[in-house]
């Protein structure tokens, strides 16, 4: 299948590698082309504008970093829309608001295609091994359509409704994921103070009630001082907001949602960490070595 892929970051670059390795031509286009370098080296092709890649793919994957970021390969002079065909679909794997997505679905019915809302978890492991969790807002057809992609690249995928509802469903995960980042680091930094032994504590932790996935990921990670990014913090401090401002308008109060974003503010904006990985939330706490 001729493919599109918007968006070769460090989630991006593992999607796409896994749909060239399953026999897919994929036609890229990252605005640094650099970052790119990788999946060109591995087959696939490149496109100077998102325009170009539509003209040349039956379905288009967009993975970029903010709502900003979406209207503009979308809506741009040299955008997706510019560039459509007849039955084309347009798939946006970004965490973004679940307004822009159903926007987005209800322009792309002037152009005679389909935008759907597919944001992933399961961060840089899970887009290299094939295994993320993908949520789904669009139609049924649309999402049948796609199966045979997200046997690919994901282990779970679910439909939860139309437009947008993809994109709710990512914040009701990252609320839970920023929960537990935030018990993580709590965690360690008390066995640390306590002066328990660290990657004893993580082994006991695996076997019992609180072991879970960000501790598989990231516990080894903090442990080395290895913050690079599977997931960037400033990433998850937009989800954050993103999911405040979604909870305002349903009149929720979510606390520890709050005290995650302010963690994650402090740690992007007051520290200037926002490109190291979620998992530097534990400098915050103090120095485990």
């Amino acid at each position: 299948m001729n493919l599109g892929f918007i968006g070769t970051g460090v989630m991006g670059t593992g999607v796409v590698n896994n749909l060239l390795a399953a026999g897919h031509q994929v036609t890229v286009y990252n605005r640094t082309k650099a970052h790119a370098q990788t999946v060109l080296d591995n087959g696939a092709n490149w496109a100077d504008n998102p325009k170009a890649v539509a003209q040349v793919s039956e379905i288009v994957f967009t993975m970029v970093g903010y709502p900003k970021d979406v209207e503009e390969q979308y809506l741009g002079e040299n955008g997706l829309f510019a560039g459509t065909q007849p039955n084309q679909l347009f798939v946006d794997m970004t965490t973004s608001t679940p307004t822009l997505a159903q926007e987005l679905a209800r322009t792309s019915l002037e152009y005679d295609v389909e935008v759907v809302d597919a944001p992933v978890s399961g961060g840089d492991v899970g887009a290299r091994e094939g295994t993320l969790s993908i949520m789904f807002g669009g139609s049924e057809e649309a999402f049948n359509r796609l199966i045979p992609i997200f046997e690919v690249i994901g282990s779970t995928w679910q439909r939860f409704g139309d437009a947008g509802m993809g994109q709710h469903a990512k914040m009701a995960n990252q609320i839970m994921n920023a929960g537990s980042l935030v018990g993580i680091a709590e965690s360690l930094i008390y066995a640390k103070t306590a002066g328990l032994n660290l990657p004893q504590m993580i082994e006991s932790i695996h076997g019992g009630t609180a072991q879970n996935r960000n501790l598989d990921i990231y516990g080894q990670r903090i442990l080395d001082g290895d913050f690079k990014p599977g997931f960037y913090a400033k990433h998850l401090l937009k989800d954050l907001r993103i999911a405040l401002d979604e909870a305002k308008k349903m009149n929720l109060n979510l606390p520890m949602t709050e005290l995650a974003e302010k963690l994650y503010a402090e740690l992007s904006e007051e520290k200037n960490l926002g490109d190291d990985g979620v998992q530097a939330l534990i400098k915050l706490y103090g120095d485990l070595n």
